[in-house]
């Protein structure tokens, strides 16, 4: 039996490195489904270090074609995004 942690497990982890590498002023009001780039919490820079982070702290590689605001836009769709890969690797 594999133990897969839930999204909102990943949330926190999420948060927690957004708040400490990238400005956020308001972190209360910060959403998980807001997106990062439109509040200009993060850049094109900052997806990059997001990949970094995801890939460290997860044990995943994030593919070039991966690469887009629906997995790595907000809280939320990387929460969802780590999941489903977690869950893929757990499978094979």
């Amino acid at each position: 039996m594999t133990l897969v942690l839930a999204p909102d497990r990943y949330k926190e982890q999420i948060r927690a490195f957004l708040t400490s590498n990238f400005y956020i002023s308001d972190i209360a009001a910060l959403n998980d489904d807001a997106s990062l780039l439109d509040q200009g919490i993060i850049d094109s820079t900052g997806v990059l270090e997001v990949v970094g982070f995801i890939e460290t702290t997860f044990g995943i590689a994030v593919d070039d074609n991966e690469i887009l605001p629906e997995n790595l836009d907000s809280i939320q769709g990387m929460a969802h995004y780590i999941a489903s890969k977690v869950d893929l690797a757990a499978d094979t």
